[in-house]
């Protein structure tokens, strides 16, 4: 059975409740709330790097990929990858990455395959990519692309040694063609009260804790990696749709890289 803690805050329940969702619990929405009293451009935040989410999945189907590796799922919401992909191409094989309990629950409801497809979820950590690649190669081809997604995840391993080497692992298991997507916070738009809103969140017990890297850091990530137009720049500000409103910068950083 699985056990949910709702005395903490989580980052996956905070997450849902700035994107409008339900499954979050009132310690959940406190915390969200008390970050949003000072800081409310942190809901924008969500939204933005959702969109780029979407954005990013589509061109990669387009693309021809039909390969994805999403570690850091968090909650279903709207077009969650597997539907992006698979509506361009059904044959699409997803797999979703989280250690969340509550995640796990809604992705074994939620996360449904086309007939054509496959998709799977892995309850794992970031921080054990080894045990995340072998499980993976159950769903996924190592032989041929995967689009690595790391969509707001990093930022919760604090240690840069760390998490450049759990990037490097998990990129030195893929083939060459594929790809690499990854968002992360930056407090480059909003500064001090970004880094307001981030020591609230881990002094207050927000779980796990998260940290800010510079936008140098984050390109960082991508050294191996050949970087796609526009680089590494604000997700709202990375190819945005023709239809969209003039996008404004904020403080979550993201871009989508090549592996030769």
């Amino acid at each position: 059975m699985v056990e949910i803690d709702s005395t903490m805050p989580h980052s996956a329940r905070i997450w849902n409740y700035w994107l409008g969702g339900k499954d979050f619990y009132p310690v959940d929405k406190a915390m969200g709330d008390q970050i949003m009293e000072f800081f409310p451009e942190i809901a924008e935040n969500a939204r933005g790097n959702l969109r780029f989410l979407c954005r990013v999945v589509r061109h990669l189907a387009e693309a021809g990929v039909r390969q994805f590796l999403d570690i850091g799922t968090g909650l279903p919401t709207a077009d969650p990858t597997h539907e992006v992909a698979q509506r361009i191409a059904p044959e699409s094989r997803i797999v979703y990455v989280d250690n969340d309990p509550l995640v796990l629950v809604h992705a074994r409801a939620l996360l449904t395959s086309t007939p054509e497809g496959a998709t799977d979820y892995l309850d794992a950590d970031v921080e054990n990519p080894g045990a995340i690649v072998q499980a993976a190669a159950q769903t996924l081809d190592f032989s041929q692309p995967i689009a690595l997604l790391l969509v707001g995840i990093m930022q919760f391993v604090e240690d840069d040694a760390e998490a450049n080497s759990i990037v490097s692992s998990l990129l030195t298991a893929l083939p060459s063609g594929s790809y690499m997507v990854l968002t992360h916070p930056t407090n480059v738009v909003r500064g001090a009260r970004m880094d307001e809103a981030v020591r609230q969140w881990n002094e207050g017990g927000g779980s796990p804790r998260l940290s800010l890297r510079t936008p140098a850091q984050i390109t960082g990530f991508f050294d191996a990696l050949e970087l796609m137009t526009p680089g590494v720049v604000p997700t709202t500000l990375w190819r945005p749709e023709p239809s969209d409103e003039e996008p404004s910068p904020i403080d979550d950083y993201g871009g989508l890289a090549s592996k030769p």
